[in-house]
């Protein structure tokens, strides 16, 4: 069997990401039982739940583990099998790791991706997987969006934050987004088709919000949480919506920087936070949406590649510090 390279939790960081967070070491790739299929990891995919997953709190996954390989979504393709449904060469995604090899079996189920789709294996990871499901049905189903109103998206050119902004426009909504720096500004206005954007980097960002909701906020997207979430609730509207995807800003700080909830109860703003394996059993209704859109030209993607799996660790810290645009994904092999 080949080597399998692993990154294993070390310790659990107090903030960001160290040297010490994980360790890198090699072990043979294991040996297949009835029902098994060895599976290389292709890409990975980088998101701030990466972050949670390895913090010892309650969540919505167990935390990863001490000595435990780490978690991480990805893509991979079948090398062997001992299974009926998984052939190899068969393209797959699911929980493989952050390895070079993992094992498809009952107790961690992969999904076979249809062949002959005119989408690339980074597009497929992005927004036609989980980002693009986590778009797709946080605004469509909790969102509840009305032609015409306003969607403010913050961390608009990040991986989500750029679909859901995109699915606003195409369902005829005015869309906002709040992004860090005018490079980020240009590219969700002028490649993505923003109304307005927002660079909270720029010392007058608030007023900069302000002058882009003139008639206030219907739907909050909302990505980051802290001082963010909280100007952009002031600007809120009656009776509006603010679904909550995530909150980037508290991840890395002990002392995390709360909005304050009080406006909540003032405008009467239905909160609606999720995470997206609450829809798996919609999941192939969604991704069918999100393919025909792409297809259609009515979605576009960027994604921030980093090559190596031994450059997993460094790479994450990449989506605290902004560093990157779109989605964030870590190559590990070619396709055989």
């Amino acid at each position: 069997m080949p080597d399998n390279r692993q990154f294993c939790l070390a310790q659990r960081p107090a903030d960001r990401v160290n040297a010490d967070t994980f360790a890198l070491g090699t072990v043979p790739a294991p040996e297949l039982q009835a029902g098994e299929a060895l599976v290389r990891t292709l890409y990975l995919s980088l998101d701030p739940t990466n972050r949670i997953w390895i913090t010892d709190i309650e969540q919505y996954m167990p935390p990863v583990q001490l000595g435990e390989v780490m978690r991480g979504y990805g893509i991979g393709q079948v090398v062997a099998s001992k299974n009926p449904d998984l052939a190899p060469g068969d393209l797959v995604n699911g929980m493989l790791g952050w390895q070079d090899y993992s094992i498809a079996c009952p107790s961690n189920p992969m999904q076979v991706l249809p062949a002959g789709l005119p989408i690339t294996l980074p597009a497929l990871l992005n927004v036609c997987g989980g980002t693009g499901l986590t778009a797709y049905f946080g605004l469509t189903d909790l969102g509840a969006p009305k032609a015409g109103e306003t969607l403010l998206v913050s961390a608009a050119s990040g991986a989500v934050g750029s679909v859901v902004g995109q699915i606003g426009k195409i369902l005829g909504m005015r869309v906002v987004g709040i992004t860090g720096g005018p490079e980020k500004c240009r590219h969700i206005i002028e490649d993505l088709g923003f109304d307005a954007a927002v660079d909270y980097r720029a010392a007058d960002w608030r007023e900069q919000l302000a002058a882009a909701t003139p008639n206030g906020i219907d739907v909050d997207f909302e990505n980051v949480g802290g001082q963010i979430m909280d100007a952009v609730m002031r600007r809120m509207n009656l009776h509006s919506r603010l679904v909550l995807c995530g909150l980037i800003s508290n991840y890395n700080d002990p002392v995390p920087d709360m909005a304050d909830f009080s406006v909540l109860l003032m405008r009467r703003i239905t909160v609606r936070p999720f995470i997206i394996l609450d829809y798996a059993p919609r999941f192939a209704e969604g991704a069918m949406r999100l393919a025909q859109w792409l297809m259609e030209g009515k979605l576009k993607h960027r994604e921030t590649i980093v090559d190596g799996l031994e450059n997993a660790p460094t790479a994450l810290n990449r989506l605290f510090d902004g560093d990157k645009l779109g989605k964030l994904m870590l190559k590990v092999a070619d396709p055989a």
